[in-house]
């Protein structure tokens, strides 16, 4: 398969890595003191800064990937677009022959 086609889920796991090591180094410097943690919401504090930071990391390292990801939804999103109008117009089509067979029994009789 082409790698293309797992892109959303390399970005997912890409992006949930980097949070993770993010969140390892910010328990770490709250584990040696570096950034002060008081109760539950110290950590609390550490997993928003390692959302920001990874937030921000993810932006910058992982634009190549954003890309293929966001290029394959709107492939997906294309192709469910064509599928739809192709069976629109078919509905159409339908439903155009039965009222002119309507129409054309309405005349004879």
């Amino acid at each position: 398969m082409s790698s293309k086609n797992h892109a959303t889920l390399r970005y997912t796991s890409l992006r949930a890595s980097i949070f993770l090591a993010c969140l390892l180094v910010a328990l770490l410097l709250g584990h040696f003191k570096v950034i002060p943690v008081v109760g539950a919401m110290g950590v609390l504090l550490l997993f928003v800064l390692a959302a920001v930071a990874s937030s921000a990391i993810s932006y910058v390292v992982l634009s190549r990937q954003r890309d293929e990801m966001s290029a394959q939804i709107a492939e997906r999103i294309e192709a469910r677009k064509s599928r739809a109008a192709a069976r629109d117009s078919a509905e159409d089509a339908a439903d155009d022959a039965a009222r002119a067979a309507a129409s054309g029994q309405a005349q004879a009789g």
